[in-house]
């Protein structure tokens, strides 16, 4: 390397030295960031490049259809889990710091054990709904849907695999599954069946989406197992599935809201509006998506970093930890998403001529999930501080919120509603969970605040 590049880059080598091979709690969870915000990159690329194929395949209406039962089904597939995927990694740190084998073992094999269960007994439910109400459905979603049930319970059984393996931090045998293997035997397999003369419908694409979840989740269970074997020696397990579901319960809601939160506008405009038009909201809606895979990284490596820090009385620790990961959320995530919209017409372009009226949608999503940024991953923070009922709340107010945003607006409106209202329950999101934050420790989670001001001040008000 020339000596004047060397000269350059060494204060930026000698500060990823640490983080890529220091096995402190703080470089631990930077090394977990970067590897997780790299796959998200790679996976936004595939899933973008993906969905225009796919786009471009079916065309529209198919490809609406498709959109539709697919957001359903990895909606209803989470729920599934009642908040196991998540509550798994408030408790294997903490067991794994006082060398608790046993609950280890017992809580490792209950959740995929309770995420297989609980998915096929709501596949069996969503089932028995399809055959009494399916005359009130239009026809075209029937076949789709059918086939997006009998998906859930490897939906559900990935999603608590994913969580084991970022409890460990493992990002790469946490994301990779779901958002690079899955993605890519989609497509793969929808181009085989197309290849081989099978028609460009939707019910192909459900198909082909089936296959690659069941390929992606059994793959993932056998390595996860041979894993697990390998780091906790055989013995016995203890299941404290009481203590588990008290804690799962209120994630379950918690991240139910959340998620509906994200996805009840693609939803509701299947509800309310044509195919064509969920195509065109949700091509707008996942380009601007590529902005999310930065919230997803740092709170990928955060959710393990709060968790440890909980144990510490030190308000001061913890309020850098917190700030930190605003920081990480908002700077990235302005970048990325002023790149998006300065190519958004063309990227739009690409699904198809159509779908370029999807761009003033990207414009107005863009500003509620910069107000999101703001606060970084504080859902996240608030669960491993065990407020797990103060964000049922916040929640549900932000879900009713979007609701009644997207029932009142999309009618009325249409596609420019749904963005509005997305809009509008992103903000009311952030502003409670800011609220909640610095009510409860006393911390302004900001992404331009300063922590050591703010908790020296709340340190010195104490008597």
């Amino acid at each position: 390397m020339p000596p004047a590049l060397r000269g350059r880059l060494s204060p930026l080598l000698e500060m990823l030295a640490p983080v890529l091979t220091s096995n402190d709690p703080k470089h631990l969870a930077q090394r977990m960031a970067l590897v997780a915000f790299a796959i998200r990159v790679v996976s936004a690329a595939i899933a973008f490049a993906s969905q225009i194929i796919l786009a471009r395949l079916m065309g529209e209406f198919e490809y609406g259809i498709f959109v539709f039962v697919w957001v359903l089904v990895v909606l209803f597939g989470n729920l599934s889990c009642l908040g196991f995927h998540t509550a798994i990694i408030r408790f294997l740190p903490q067991y794994h710091a006082r060398q608790a084998l046993a609950e280890i073992r017992g809580l490792t094999t209950t959740v995929r054990i309770f995420a297989l269960v609980a998915a096929t007994g709501l596949a069996v439910v969503g089932i028995a709904g399809l055959w009494l109400f399916g005359e009130r459905i239009n026809g075209y979603y029937l076949v789709p849907l059918y086939l997006g049930i009998f998906t859930l319970p490897m939906i559900a059984l990935g999603d608590v695999m994913d969580g084991t393996s970022r409890a460990h931090s493992w990002a790469v045998s946490a994301l990779s599954p779901t958002y690079i293997v899955r993605p890519l035997l989609i497509l793969g397999l929808m181009l085989l069946a197309v290849a081989i003369g099978e028609a460009h419908t939707a019910q192909t694409a459900m198909i082909a989406a089936m296959a690659a979840t069941y390929l992606t989740s059994v793959t993932q269970f056998f390595i996860l197992t041979w894993r697990l074997r390998r780091r906790y020696r055989a013995g016995p397990r203890r299941i404290e599935f009481g203590n588990w579901i008290r804690v799962a319960v209120p994630i379950f809601l918690i991240e139910g809201f959340g998620f509906m939160l994200t996805n009840s506008d693609v939803v509701i405009v299947g509800l309310y509006l044509d195919p064509e038009s969920v195509a065109i909201y949700f091509a707008a809606a996942k380009t601007m998506a590529l902005v999310h895979f930065v919230m997803f990284s740092v709170k990928a490596a955060a959710a393990p970093r709060f968790s440890a820090a909980m144990a510490n009385p030190d308000r001061q620790q913890l309020a850098v930890i917190a700030i930190e990961s605003a920081k990480w959320s908002f700077w990235p995530s302005l970048g990325v998403g002023g790149m998006v919209l300065l190519c958004g017409t063309f990227l739009l372009s690409l699904f198809g001529p159509a779908f370029i009226s999807g761009y003033p949608l990207m414009a107005i999503l863009f500003a509620g999930i910069m107000a999101k940024a703001l606060v970084g991953p504080a859902e996240a923070f608030l669960t491993m501080a065990g407020r797990q009922k103060l964000c049922v709340a916040l929640y549900a107010g932000a879900l009713v919120a979007n609701l009644l945003l997207n029932v009142t607006l999309i009618p009325m409106f249409g596609l420019t509603g749904a963005a509005f209202a997305t809009t509008g329950a992103m903000v009311v999101e952030a502003i409670l969970l800011h609220v909640a934050v610095r009510r409860t420790f006393g911390i302004v989670l900001f992404a331009f605040a300063d922590p050591h001001a703010r908790t020296i001040k709340t340190e010195a008000s104490r008597p």
